[in-house]
């Protein structure tokens, strides 16, 4: 009996995907549940395991190839795999029994194949090994697999080798064309650079800026973060502050958490909070909804949840859906001041930037302070200057007295 192997459901608004990995050929036993192959969508990257047991017969759809919701992607025999067609038959088992294990191993290997590789290690590490062509990484996972982190300690350590000595040779002229790499973009850069490029066109945007004293909120932190993570189980970072501080300005400037529909401009009674986050396939915005109802604890573990599931890759569909304001925080790379770009159909984001020391003046004194800057973008089509200036006073007083966020003034 053979079973259709198709295109799953990828999520709202998502028609199409490019296969980018295939981990099986045609004629590999397969196991139920055993992955297959890996779909890159516009936002996440798809895994689509075997439905059932049985030997990969044919792969439909190449990698590289882009596929609709539901396309055939391969046939699966079911049943017990077959024997390999260039495994030995018995008769010549008799002929060369002294080394039957040798040979069967030879036969076993493709002609291109240089080594074998483990078809439990981790997809993502799969892909980056062949992209990074590392054929030897030693794996810490369960029983040996290799994981995403292996692949990349070997990357850092081969970058951070010393080249080998080598006979002088004479100089080679080469164009500059011959010394580029022309490498495709994924369909998840595609998708920033279109949407980004969109949101320009499209929104009226402007951003205006604010800087924040952090001198309370680091005391605070300071203050109670043992017995936050004691009671807790964890950290309490700064992201939960400009949340509830955000938060708090949104309530008092619900444009800023509205959005245009057409000639129409909804305005939500809710907050789910977009949370921007750097990844190494690219920029991905999980959203913790319905953070307006969180404590400061619940909301530190939904954004570590979210920040695991984003570095892993594992984020759904679902979770980087319906976003109505964002927070992106470009201070973790060292970013003293930035524009951040409107993350559509959203009316606002927020920038965080680096903190660092200043002089500020203080009560005709001059003091070092730990100082931030903000910035808001904004869309003029529904948020006029007025209001924009508003929500940043908001968040910079709540977070420069944050006994403010507790009474809601």
């Amino acid at each position: 009996m053979t079973t259709e192997v198709r295109v799953p459901t990828l999520g709202e608004s998502v028609t199409e995907a490019t296969i980018a990995t295939w981990f099986k050929k045609p004629g590999d036993a397969v196991a139920v549940d055993e992955m297959l192959c890996e779909l890159e969508t516009d936002k996440v990257t798809v895994e689509v395991p075997s439905p059932v047991a049985g030997t990969l017969s044919e792969i439909v759809a190449a990698e590289g190839e882009t596929v609709g919701v539901d396309a055939l992607l391969a046939q699966i025999a079911e049943g017990d795999a077959p024997a390999k067609k260039d495994d030995a038959p018995k008769a010549e088992e008799s002929k060369s029994d002294s080394k039957p294990d040798a040979s069967a191993t030879q036969t076993n290997a493709g002609p291109e194949e240089t080594k074998p590789r483990d078809p439990e290690d981790a997809p993502s590490a799969k892909k980056m090994m062949a992209e990074n062509d590392l054929s030897d990484v030693k794996g810490t996972g369960k029983d040996g697999r290799v994981m995403k982190e292996d692949v990349l300690k070997a990357l850092t350590a081969k970058s951070d080798a010393p080249a080998p000595a080598s006979a002088p040779r004479a100089p080679v002229a080469a164009s500059d064309e011959a010394r580029e790499e022309r490498v495709k973009m994924t369909r998840l850069r595609q998708t920033i650079a279109k949407r980004l490029k969109d949101s320009q066109n499209t929104a009226a945007m402007l951003t205006t800026y604010n800087e924040v004293d952090m001198t309370e909120v680091m005391a605070l932190r300071d203050a109670y973060k043992d017995l936050f993570v004691k009671k807790h189980g964890v950290k309490l970072g700064f992201m939960s502050f400009f949340t509830k501080a955000c938060i708090h300005a949104l309530n008092e400037v619900p444009e800023v958490n509205a959005e245009i529909d057409g000639t129409d401009v909804v305005y939500k009674n809710y907050v789910h909070m977009g949370i921007a986050a750097g990844t190494p396939t690219g920029l991905v915005v999980p959203v913790i909804r319905d953070a307006d109802q969180m404590s400061f604890a619940e909301i530190e573990k939904a954004i570590a949840a979210m920040g695991a599931k984003a570095r892993d890759g594992k984020l759904s569909m679902a979770e980087m859906q319906g976003g109505t304001f964002t927070i992106s925080n470009g201070g973790v790379y060292g970013s003293l001041m930035s524009s951040p770009i409107l993350n559509p159909p959203q009316s606002g984001i927020l920038g965080m930037h680096k903190i660092q020391d200043r002089p500020m003046a203080i009560d005709g004194q001059v003091v070092i302070r730990p100082m931030m800057y903000l910035a808001l973008s904004y869309d003029h089509r529904i948020v006029d200057g007025k209001g924009a200036v508003t929500f940043l006073v908001r968040v910079k007083e709540a977070l420069e007295d944050p006994r403010r966020l507790l009474m809601d003034l």
